[in-house]
């Protein structure tokens, strides 16, 4: 049995976004630059994001209010959590987070919610494709199938989100972060194998805006 979410009303989600992005702005960044791309109206949204920290469900909800709520294009927030995360820090459910327990039979339970949420328009599921931590400066990207479970589910309009996040220091002693955002597609045209070689074209090449480093021999 999955354990699933309550989500926070528009109300707190305003409240919350406005909050996280003062603290982010003034106190822990140096910099937030958004690369931004074309919010399809009356749609669900997949944003999906590489995974390197525990903070990357905040850096999401900071993009999410950023690009979505301050268009009032989204309505509620969902993200998708491991089992062992949520029984140990029970409050994620009350921001969104339902669970995937990984080689259990509930998986298929928690891939269909997932699809079910994407089939409201407003919905925003934040997704990390990889499955594990790695670092934010690799090349390249390994992704495991349940966005390939999720997607053929979903009956509705949805648009998938995908945004490469970098961190780096350079001249400051903070950290300045760069969400580089690229639009997907849609559920009805999405081809697995396509999807993972864009976005990982796509993570090298904002690797290569974002960090300044010597040209590598090929």
């Amino acid at each position: 049995m999955i354990i699933t979410s309550k989500p926070l009303s528009l109300f707190w989600l305003k409240i919350g976004g406005y909050l996280v992005s003062k603290f982010f702005e003034i106190v822990y960044f140096n910099k937030l630059i958004i690369k931004p791309v074309e919010i399809k109206a009356d749609h669900s949204y997949l944003l999906s994001m590489n995974h390197f920290s525990f903070g990357d469900g905040f850096f999401g909800f900071y993009l999410a209010y950023q690009v979505l709520i301050k268009q009032d294009k989204m309505k509620r927030l969902y993200i998708m959590s491991l089992k062992k995360q949520m029984d140990k820090k029970w409050w994620l459910r009350h921001l969104g987070s339902f669970s995937i327990d990984p080689g259990k039979y509930s998986v298929k339970e928690s891939l269909a919610y997932a699809a079910e949420l994407l089939n409201k328009p407003g919905n925003l599921l934040l997704f990390f494709p990889q499955g594990n931590l790695e670092s934010c400066h690799i090349r390249t990207m390994q992704f495991q199938d349940g966005i390939a479970k999720i997607l053929p589910q979903v009956k509705g309009k949805c648009q998938l989100l995908w945004s490469s996040n970098i961190i780096e220091y350079f001249e400051s002693i903070k950290p300045s972060i760069y969400f580089n955002m690229l639009d997907c597609g849609t559920a009805e045209n999405f081809d697995f194998e396509q999807f993972i070689q864009e976005v990982n074209l796509y993570h090298k090449e904002s690797l290569q805006k974002n960090i300044r480093y010597t040209q590598e021999d090929q």
